[in-house]
């Protein structure tokens, strides 16, 4: 007898989970750090229901609630003019684009942006640079700050702010930072063809300063970048062998911009990436790293409603919000609430999860629900 999709969601979480799916490993939801490639690539080249079929039962084995996603604010607070040749970006100073470089925004404009994130709904708030790394800027000063107002908001806080050494990430811990960016965009192989101004060396190495220093690593790639379904499960095997696997992982679809090199050849070919490439690449890493959050990001102003579902029946549980994405559109505030009520789903509470280690001591229970002035003003009475 047919059954309504929600009844059937709850029979697929309650079937045996023992059926062989890959070569070696029998169980779902198992924690792995040695996924050969031959493995992922099993997994990923699956049919296609079949593999979502099983990421969806990882994704409703116990580890996280899954009607649960994350809600994640970015916002740009250093536009354009960055010294690297990345051939995806509209922010390199190599590429002639709409995009101009402007100054670092001040302190009190980027809170105001945390305050009406928060809001709005939001439980993360990114701050993102077009900078190689933060070397010897004095910005990075103000940048500290801003970490630490938006922190006492009681929200999460990340930064993705290029190439950072050993004393910037203990900087930034000591700030009361949660997660930091970097993602590695695709294979160790295809890498050089992407960007010749650093290495994939140059970016594992931050990876590590920002794991010892103790901050969460949110690391992953990008769909669109004339990569190949090797290079997607090449990445995949990356992240999924790092010494602990990044509590966050973006799936980024390429929103081509005029004048990058990658961007002028997606808009000549005349198609981009599909919600089928999508959906393999989200489910198999929801597979391998069945413990990280895997974020639907860049590009999803181009998939309908229908396909992002199946993105999250599949194991996305992190978006961005908001009607910008650096450079780029992004679905507005409004519109994300009104998917949430047609599928069921709910926003993740801050710090609660794969995250509830990284709470600040000194954030109360009612820090993390009520709005920023609400919170603001019950401070200013009690230290009156």
């Amino acid at each position: 007898k047919p059954q309504p999709l929600p009844s059937m969601l709850r029979s697929l979480s309650k079937l045996p989970l023992t059926r062989p799916w890959a070569p070696q490993a029998r169980h779902l939801a198992v924690l792995r750090h040695d996924w050969t490639r031959a493995e992922v690539a099993e997994i990923y080249h699956q049919p296609l229901l079949e593999l979502v079929y099983q990421a969806a039962a990882v994704h409703r084995s116990g580890f996280f609630d899954s009607k649960e996603v994350q809600q994640s604010t970015l916002l740009s607070i250093k536009t354009g003019g960055c010294g690297e040749n990345c051939g995806y970006c509209s922010q390199s100073q190599s590429f002639k684009t709409a995009v101009k470089p402007t100054p670092m925004m001040k302190v009190d404009e980027v809170l105001d942006a945390a305050r009406k994130a928060k809001d709005a709904g939001s439980t993360r708030f990114c701050m993102g640079t077009a900078w190689r790394g933060v070397g010897q800027k004095n910005s990075f000063q103000h940048i500290l700050t801003m970490v630490k107002e938006v922190s006492s908001m009681g929200m999460e806080t990340c930064c993705t702010l290029g190439l950072l050494n050993a004393e910037q990430a203990k900087q930034l811990k000591e700030a009361g930072l949660t997660a930091y960016n970097h993602n590695l965009d695709t294979s160790p192989e295809h890498y050089p063809n992407i960007v010749s101004t650093r290495t994939y060396a140059d970016r594992l190495e931050t990876l590590a300063n920002v794991r010892e220093a103790g901050i969460s690593v949110c690391c992953g790639g990008i769909l669109g970048i004339a990569e190949t379904e090797e290079d997607r499960i090449g990445l995949l095997q990356t992240l999924a062998t790092l010494p602990e696997h990044p509590e966050s992982v973006p799936i980024n679809a390429l929103v081509p911009i005029e004048g990058t090199p990658l961007g002028d050849r997606q808009i000549a070919m005349g198609k981009g990436v599909t919600w089928r490439d999508m959906v393999r690449s989200i489910a198999t890493a929801r597979i391998v790293m069945p413990h990280s959050m895997v974020r639907l990001s860049a590009g999803r102003m181009e998939f309908s409603q229908e396909a992002q579902a199946m993105m999250f029946l599949c194991g996305a549980n992190s978006i961005f919000t908001g009607d910008k994405l650096l450079t780029t559109a992004n679905p507005k505030f409004s519109e994300d609430a009104a998917m949430f009520e047609v599928l069921g789903l709910k926003g993740k509470k801050p710090f609660s999860g794969n995250t509830s280690h990284l709470r600040p001591a000194e954030l109360r229970d009612e820090d993390l629900a009520q709005p920023v002035e609400s919170m603001m003003a019950q401070r200013a009475a009690a230290s009156a």
